[in-house]
């Protein structure tokens, strides 16, 4: 890219009228060690918010032209000179080479941005690695969790929020400013302690979906198999018919449904056990065990991969007919039909597959409406009780609706003795199991007699609690005594 490119503002320049709190550092001179990638975008970004920015390279001439015209690249000392903020956009084991700056240095407020390769991979965080260096400056943590792309593309199109941590207040408040400024949240993680944890962010791979993950692979795995032995085994074994063409599409789509429905069940599954336990207890401030705590956190995980799961069984049920051995059967019954002048329309087969249909789109629909509602920029937008009401209301009328197509799937059919190979059930009349009792469980708790008791409870109402009350006595004073909150 060229330097006149450069220097062109990726976005307006930001006003700052009518916002007391951040007009201050607004055209402040800040400093940035380092000209790589980071320190590029990070200059191009405080050029745009309207600071003036001066770049510290150890060959500025040579590093001239990566940067915006409005940004002046000079030798780190003179850099360090200019400005009282200063940007450290250097990696950990080059820290060192700025001790021969530590006397310019002095009173300054470094702002560290680096990150590690490896969670925890030093004793101590790179800030306070930082702050043992140079112990006349004040060190804060930040920006680390903001990538190159989003600086240079603007708040607009990344994360807008900006973890600060610093043990001086006032430094972080100037920080906090300028992330203000540059269009960024600034979030205040406390004191510097919180440094190893804020750079252990960015190396975390989607922390809150590997235990969703896991159990979406393991139930394909086992619902996967039992559908090999069924479709593809067992025919083997008992007619010696080579059905392994119907691995990767027949076997996957049967598998996807049963992934799909029985995760939309595990959704709600929690929730059931959890008033179990309130009413058990009669109280809502017992905690619940930490692994019902887990399943509680990661419903919406579980719910975004039912529906993943739900739009592949709908794309594999699309591409059916486009099979060649789908083509081969076509052509084998048309020919049976001609020569045995046998009439295949079945009036029951027809209304099943018709109603099967309907309602599987009408529940893909539902869980469509439920991913699009869980996503931050659409939730941010709804207010507590339509939130509630699309996600647990509409949630359990998806899953009652997903039933209803597993059961007009299976029609009649379970009670066919000719559908157990090797004496095992059909799938479907598996997956049935958790998703019953999840919709029983719902309904038993819509009884009045057990609705006003959890809704008593989960108000604050305690069983067996004793309240202190107070009566007076036959000489004038008072006296204390107690009662059941059950009386």
């Amino acid at each position: 890219m060229s330097g006149g490119d450069m220097a062109k503002p990726l976005l307006g320049h930001r006003s700052m009228e009518g916002d007391p709190s951040i007009t201050p550092a607004a055209g402040r001179t800040v400093g940035v060690l380092g000209s790589g990638d980071f320190a590029r975008s990070l200059a191009i970004r405080l050029v745009c918010s309207g600071f003036k920015v001066v770049v510290g390279s150890r060959n500025p001439k040579r590093k001239a032209g990566f940067f915006p015209s409005a940004a002046e690249v000079t030798f780190q000392a003179d850099a360090v000179k200019k400005a009282d903020v200063i940007f450290v956009a250097v990696f950990r084991e080059h820290y060192s080479t700025l001790c021969d700056l530590a006397d310019v240095l002095m009173g300054k407020i470094l702002v560290d941005v680096s990150n590690n390769t490896e969670i925890n991979h030093h004793k101590e965080s790179n800030a306070e690695y930082l702050a043992s260096l140079f112990p006349a400056c004040t060190v804060v943590k930040g920006f680390n969790v903001v990538s190159a792309w989003t600086l240079q593309s603007g708040a607009r199109d990344g994360n807008k929020q900006v973890l600060i941590c610093s043990d001086n207040q006032e430094a972080k408040r100037i920080v906090a400013e300028i992330a203000q400024v540059m269009g960024f949240t600034p979030v205040d993680m406390g004191c510097m302690s919180s440094a190893r944890e804020i750079e252990n962010i960015p190396l975390r791979l989607l922390p809150a979906w590997k235990i969703p993950i896991f159990l979406a692979l393991g139930l394909f795995l086992c619902f996967f198999t039992y559908n090999l032995i069924r479709q593809v085994i067992h025919p083997f074994i008992r007619e010696k018919k080579n059905k392994l063409y119907k691995i990767p599409i027949e076997v996957v789509n049967t598998t996807l449904p049963c992934v799909s429905y029985v995760m939309l069940s595990l959704v709600y599954l929690p929730g059931v056990l959890a008033a179990c336990l309130q009413l058990y207890y009669g109280t809502k401030y017992r905690r619940f065990p930490d692994w019902l705590d887990q399943w509680l956190q990661h419903r919406k995980q579980i719910g975004l991969l039912s529906f993943f799961c739900a739009a592949l069984h709908a794309v594999y049920s699309l591409c059916l007919p486009m099979r060649r051995s789908h083509r081969y059967q076509l052509i084998e019954t048309a020919v049976k039909q001609a020569v045995e002048k046998m009439n295949i329309w079945v009036e029951e087969e027809v209304w099943r597959m018709e109603i099967y249909i309907s309602v599987g789109i009408i529940a893909l629909g539902l869980l469509s409406l439920l991913a699009i509602t869980s996503l931050p920029s659409i939730a941010n937008s709804l207010n507590w009780r339509e939130f509630s009401f699309i996600q647990s209301t509409l949630g359990f009328i998806a899953l009652v609706i997903s039933t209803l197509h597993t059961l007009t799937y299976g029609w009649s059919r379970a009670f066919d003795e000719n559908q157990y190979k090797f004496y095992l059930p059909p799938t479907y009349t598996l997956t049935l199991l958790v998703p019953c009792t999840v919709i029983l469980a719902k309904i038993i708790f819509n009884l009045p007699c057990i609705q006003q008791r959890l809704l008593r409870i989960r108000r604050g109402w305690e069983k067996g609690r004793y309240v202190k009350f107070v009566l007076p006595s036959a000489t004038g004073e008072f006296s204390s005594g107690e009662t059941s909150s059950n009386v």
